[in-house]
């Protein structure tokens, strides 16, 4: 019996080492569209060049998530099925997982499909995606590692720390005023995913030492314990491993892994943008 995990781009991973028996492991595509270029968010997409055709465009920038039919092409690779995606309240992408879903088990029924809403993005989909695996890895029925990956997934949460608010300003995420004073006075804004999966702001500060600082405080506050974290950074590993040192240093023995932004990911956190997910 084969298991294929799938998650849409956002995810942050392109491959998933030591991948369990019998396990394949595939991501579809977000696309951004930059005025009247689109950027396909895979393996080949220079970031670099994508986030500066977004810097020079006076639009506001946009994204597409994949089709029904790039889902399905890849649900049909693997009897067992886990799929993972981006917050339904960020892009469409967990809806064209579900219709997806339909399509190949009418015509298929003997698969087994299940698709988990991240409400969240980057490092917490690949923590879904890495427990999902080792779940697999234990040999439990497909009902089982269903049952055990939501009660992990859980408590799932997300901070996010912006020292560039063009983006979110332009797409209306954020108050056109508070995102200019932000950016002159050089403001950092701390924020967190919030229940439904929807970006939240939590606190301005300045300068990024503090910017880590608060977000060291902010996982005290929200009972973290020293369960795995994925940080991931849009230009900005300095930042990124300077943050694992803390979180290290704060709660040892905790499994910090640093990873680039995705395409998609790097279209909401922009230059310098810091995500972390535990």
């Amino acid at each position: 019996m084969s298991w294929m995990i799938v998650a849409d781009s956002s995810c942050e991973l392109r491959s998933l080492p030591d991948a369990a028996p019998q396990t394949g492991f595939a991501t579809v595509p977000l696309k951004i569209r930059v005025g009247d270029r689109e950027f396909v968010d895979n393996a080949a997409l220079d970031v670099a060049v994508m986030m500066a055709e977004m810097r020079n465009y006076n639009g506001a920038s946009t994204t597409a998530c994949p089709s029904p039919e790039e889902w399905a092409e890849k649900f049909l690779l693997g009897d067992h099925i886990i799929a993972v995606t981006i917050s339904s309240n960020l892009s469409g992408s967990y809806n064209s997982a579900m219709i997806a879903k339909e399509m190949v088990l009418e015509s298929h029924p003997d698969k087994k499909i299940y698709v988990l809403d991240s409400l969240s993005t980057g490092g917490e989909m690949a923590l879904a995606i890495r427990k999902a695996n080792e779940l697999i890895g234990q040999g439990l029925e497909f009902e089982d590692v269903v049952k055990e990956l939501e009660v992990y997934y859980a408590p799932r949460q997300v901070l996010f720390a912006l020292s560039c608010f063009d983006n979110l300003v332009k797409n209306g995420r954020l108050n056109r005023m508070v995102g200019f004073v932000a950016g002159k006075m050089g403001m950092r804004i701390v924020g967190r995913g919030s229940d439904d999966g929807k970006l939240e702001m939590l606190h301005k500060t300045r300068g990024e030492t503090r910017t880590l600082a608060f977000i060291l405080e902010e996982m005290d506050r929200r009972g973290y314990q020293g369960t795995p974290v994925v940080i991931s950074h849009c230009f900005n590993e300095n930042a990124a491993h300077l943050l694992r040192h803390g979180i290290e240093a704060k709660w040892p023995g905790a499994d910090v892994t640093v990873l680039p932004c995705s395409g998609l990911t790097s279209f909401y956190a922009q230059d310098g943008g810091i995500i972390v997910g535990y």
